[in-house]
């Protein structure tokens, strides 16, 4: 970027073509795509472009502007060819209302909105390109359009805006092999997938490239065909010749289109107009006009707020887009990112961060599993737009940065842990990362205890919860209007694409240097929020608290006992051969049971049962509700073939995939705990996933015999019990729950009693069943048909078991509208503790979406504080087994059970301390429990 930034030179002449066609795309899918203004209308992609365009007319001090639209798919090029873009998605329903926003926010501006029926952008840019070198003015067009290269010539330069990158005639030979007059006859016989234009089969941009060059033009060589050697090539050429001259027809840009206004009226205007201001304030894009210093008197209105399907329903979008906290900032475009590579430089970075107090910081790695990467790299940032990038792992490198044959030096790894370390370390200095757990564990495995720590990532996970994503390019281009380099741009792609260690130091040091900047740029806006917005005793005491621990979680991984798994893996495959012959033996022949157009032909065509219904496509549903009917109808074949499914997955899933994920490095499972993944806050496992392991069923529970102690340790599981209803009996103040959880009276039982009308002493089995599916329904907004299919009885039954309980526990019903009104009001419910949990659609028309987001409200408070309660209590676990003497290392969290590996002298004294964590952690009406076990393996100790 610094280098793009370098030639960014303008001249009083320059006419700025911008592609606002490429805009509005990007804008589109690099923005939250649920975000609406104050009239339901979706504006992500508005405020996409409207970020693009203020981040552009600041860098570039356009002289002369104008932005070029597509006026419509329709064109010339579709008389010629009429497959031309056949291929092209469907434009997506909710950008549609947003062209003519983009095009009003382009006026808005004061730049001309330009389109021309019958011709695509790109011919109206090459039609203003031509017109103005005739008059001996200088073109500069934004744009990451390849189709534009062939305009590139003396006096006419591309402007990437995606890799921030301005681009030369130079840049056209390095993308097609050819200089720039010679692109339209390579693309003619290569083609293009994107836009359907067929090109000649079997020939490649490298080979078209090459026939050029021999051969001067694609006439000379269509002319000459018959003379080349390779008899494939010569064949295809000469087959398709009228393919090459109808591809050069489309993708040729005609540079003589109607123009509609004069280059006199592209003149730049003065951001700081009227027109701008109501159209910003109009959208509700206050954050907008503030970065942009514009002043608006007029009375405010509602921000936009994010929403599912064009309903408004939540809190302020303003909220996530203040952008004062940078005010006075270099602009990330003016950046400067420096390469250390000498030991005095590293010490004087070291020595300003520990001046300055903080210091962000990331680091390049190998892969994406600590316990399984390579350290190839360090970047820090002190102040925004100056960050620095430490090689200490790459491979194979030339110097790219001077154009020289030697090799980049790169600092011995000890030595730059000899000047960090102390840094690192120090508590004085606050280490900013984003996802900082990562790179504590990287840091951990080369010696380095990095505290304290703050994490953007978390940072706005608590204050803005799921209403957009949390990665940092999206919170970049949300937040700072700046795209980020992407990993792709630097490594590659497919199977082209290279690890870290072996990308250009040249290309990683602004790639790794932006993250920091921007990781930096992000904690200037996100931390102050946290007191104006009142979280932050949600982030300190929860979610900050909690990196270092599940950091040392992840890197200390599980055993596996792989023998166990492979023989699991034996058993579920002869078990899954003997179910598929009874299967083909009740079906009267063999057929693909894994096949659900297969399975469907056989259940509703050949044996004729009744209840089935088909997709979109024609087929039957063989889903997992229409077969589970089916078998409650007992239906033989298809209990067989959802224990075949169940079975089959579990092999895939668990007994033959664990077998890879073990790191052969530590011979343990890694698995990787997402932090800002769900709407309450509750943690969740990839890489594998360790918490969806099936726990009803005995080949479910088997698995969890493959994970395994160390030699002379055990594992122990401590397991919450009841902590939502729990819960439910204090947040909603039922005295006779709360009552009854005192005095530990069995709760099933005790509802049974009440809602059923029999003493507690006379309590049936199938009662008390009737009454712990209503219990825990409740807490879930399940309704009369959902409760009815979990106690296989009738609708109308089951209505009346909620009825009766609604009626007896008449608080919970209070507590339940209550929650709905919160959330109808706000757009969000707050746990205990002032987590956000954002429920979306509740007031929806559709009563399906409201429906759903009812459910949400009432459940969401009572999982968020419950996946809060399990947070504090990790948090507190390390000091707490510490200061016991105890060595026990946690290991897995699982819903309301945490797993620990403890040597076998010390279970007992573990076991009761880390009941009396969890017991005593919060403070409510209701007194918590938590139940022990240990064992060898995980299914024993459970």
């Amino acid at each position: 970027m610094a280098q793009a930034n370098a030639q960014n030179v303008t001249d009083n002449n320059e006419i700025f073509l911008v592609d606002g066609s490429g805009y509005i795309f990007r804008a589109y899918y690099a923005l939250p795509q649920n975000l609406t203004n104050p009239h339901g209308v979706p504006v992500g992609a508005v405020l996409g472009f409207v970020n693009m365009m203020t981040k552009l007319l600041a860098d570039m001090h356009a002289p002369f502007i104008a932005v070029i639209f597509d006026a419509a798919r329709q064109n010339f090029r579709y008389d010629i060819y009429p497959e031309y873009k056949a291929n092209r998605d469907e434009t997506p329903e909710d950008l549609k209302p947003q062209f003519g926003l983009i095009r009003e926010a382009t006026k808005a501006f004061g730049i001309p909105a330009l389109e021309m029926e019958g011709f695509e952008a790109d011919d109206l840019i090459a039609t203003y390109t031509r017109m103005a070198r005739e008059q001996g003015k200088t073109v500069t067009i934004v744009s990451s359009d390849k189709d534009l290269m062939q305009l590139l010539t003396d006096g006419v330069r591309i402007f990437d805006p995606m890799k921030a990158k301005f681009m030369g005639p130079e840049d056209a030979f390095e993308k097609f092999g050819v200089t720039p007059d010679k692109v339209v006859d390579v693309q003619s016989l290569a083609g293009d997938p994107s836009d359907n234009v067929p090109g000649v089969p079997g020939i490649g941009i490298k080979t078209a490239a090459q026939l050029i060059n021999e051969y001067g033009s694609l006439d000379e060589l269509l002319a000459r065909a018959g003379d080349i050697k390779q008899p494939k090539r010569r064949e295809a050429l000469i087959e398709n010749a009228e393919k090459a001259r109808i591809s050069r027809r489309l993708v040729q840009l005609d540079d003589h289109a109607p123009v509609p206004v004069a280059f006199e009226d592209m003149r730049a205007r003065d951001l700081h107009s009227p027109t701008l201001v109501a159209f910003l304030a109009e959208q509700g894009f206050k954050s907008v006009i503030s970065r942009l210093g514009l002043k608006h008197d007029a009375p405010s209105s509602p921000d936009s707020i994010p929403a599912k399907a064009g309903i408004q329903t939540g809190p302020s979008m303003d909220s996530r887009l203040r952008g004062n906290a940078t005010k006075g900032d270099t602009p990330i475009s003016e950046n400067v990112y420096t390469l250390i590579n000498d030991i005095k430089t590293l010490q004087d970075w070291a020595d300003q961060a520990r001046a300055a107090g903080m210091v962000a910081v990331d680091t390049e790695t190998t892969n994406l599993t600590p316990a399984m990467a390579d350290l190839v790299g360090i970047s820090m940032a002190i102040t925004p737009g100056q960050a620095a990038y430490i090689p200490v792992g790459h491979k194979g490198q030339v110097d790219l940065l001077g154009g020289g044959d030697t090799t980049i030096p790169q600092l011995p790894l000890k030595d730059v842990i000899a000047v960090l370390k102390p840094l690192l370390e120090d508590e004085s200095v606050l280490k900013i990362g984003h996802n900082i757990k990562y790179d504590l564990q990287m840091f951990a495995g080369i010696g380095i205890n990095v505290t304290p720590v703050d994490d953007t990532m978390l940072l706005s996970y608590v204050l803005d919860g799921t209403e957009h994503g949390h990665g940092m390019d999206e919170l970049s281009t949300l937040m700072l209007g700046h795209e980020t380099i992407k990993y792709n741009d630097v490594a590659g792609t497919g199977k082209n694409q290279v690890t870290f260690d072996r990308v250009d130091i040249a290309k990683a040091l602004d790639y790794a240097a932006e993250d920091a900047d921007v990781t930096l740029r992000l904690h200037r806006i996100l931390k102050p929020r946290l007191a104006q917005e009142k979280m932050v005793s949600v982030y300190e005491d929860i979610e900050r608290a909690i990196v270092p621990v599940i950091a040392e979680m992840e890197r200390t991984g599980i055993k596996v006992d792989t023998t166990v798994l492979k023989q699991m893996s034996h058993e579920f495959g002869m078990k899954l051969a003997t179910l598929e012959s009874a299967i083909h033996k009740l079906a009267g022949h063999e057929f693909n049971v894994a096949s659900p157009k297969q399975l469907g032909v056989v259940l509703f065509d050949e044996m004729g049962l009744q209840g089935g219904s088909k997709t979109k496509t024609g087929d039957w549903s063989t889903a997992a509700d229409v077969l589970e009917d089916l078998a409650a109808q007992g239906i033989e074949i298809v209990e067989k073939v959802l224990e075949w499914r169940q079975l089959a997955k579990l092999k895939s899933t668990y007994t033959d995939a664990l077998q890879n994920d073990i790191n052969p490095k530590t011979g343990r499972v890694h698995t990787s705990f997402s932090l800002a993944g769900t709407n309450t806050g509750r943690l969740s496992s990839s890489d594998p996933n360790l918490q969806n392991i099936p726990i009803r069923t005995d080949e479910g529970r088997r698995i969890r015999e493959a994970f395994i102690a160390e030699d002379g340790h055990v594992l122990l599981s401590v397991d919450y019990s009841q902590v939502e209803l729990r819960l439910a009996a204090a947040l909603a103040d039922v005295k006779a729950l709360k009552q009854a959880f005192i005095d530990k009276v069995d709760i099933h039982a005790l509802t049974a009693s009440q809602v059923f009308g029999v003493p507690l002493d006379q309590v049936t089995p199938e009662l008390r069943r009737a009454a712990k599916a209503v219990n825990f329904g409740i807490i879930y907004g399940i309704s009369g048909w959902g409760l009815a299919k979990q106690l296989g009885c009738e609708p109308g039954e089951a209505n009346e078991f909620i009825r009766k309980y609604l009626t007896r526990f008449r608080e919970i019903q209070d507590y339940m509208e209550a929650k709905k009104d919160e959330a109808r009001k706000n757009g969000f419910i707050k746990t205990v503790y002032g987590r956000k949990c954002v429920i979306n659609n509740i007031n929806a028309k559709n009563g399906a979406w409201r429906a759903f987001a009812e459910r949400q409200a009432i459940n969401a408070p009572l999982q968020g504080t419950a996946a809060d309660i399990m947070k504090l209590a990790m948090a507190r676990m390390p000091h707490a087994l510490k200061q016991a003497g105890l060595s026990a290392r946690m290991l897995l969290q699982v819903h309301d059970e945490l797993v620990f590996e403890v040597p076998e002298a010390e279970i007992e004294q573990t076991a009761a301390l880390v009941k009396h964590v969890m017991e005593s952690v919060a403070h409510i009406d209701v007194p918590l429990s938590a139940e022990a076990g240990w064992g060898k393996n995980w299914a024993t100790a459970h």
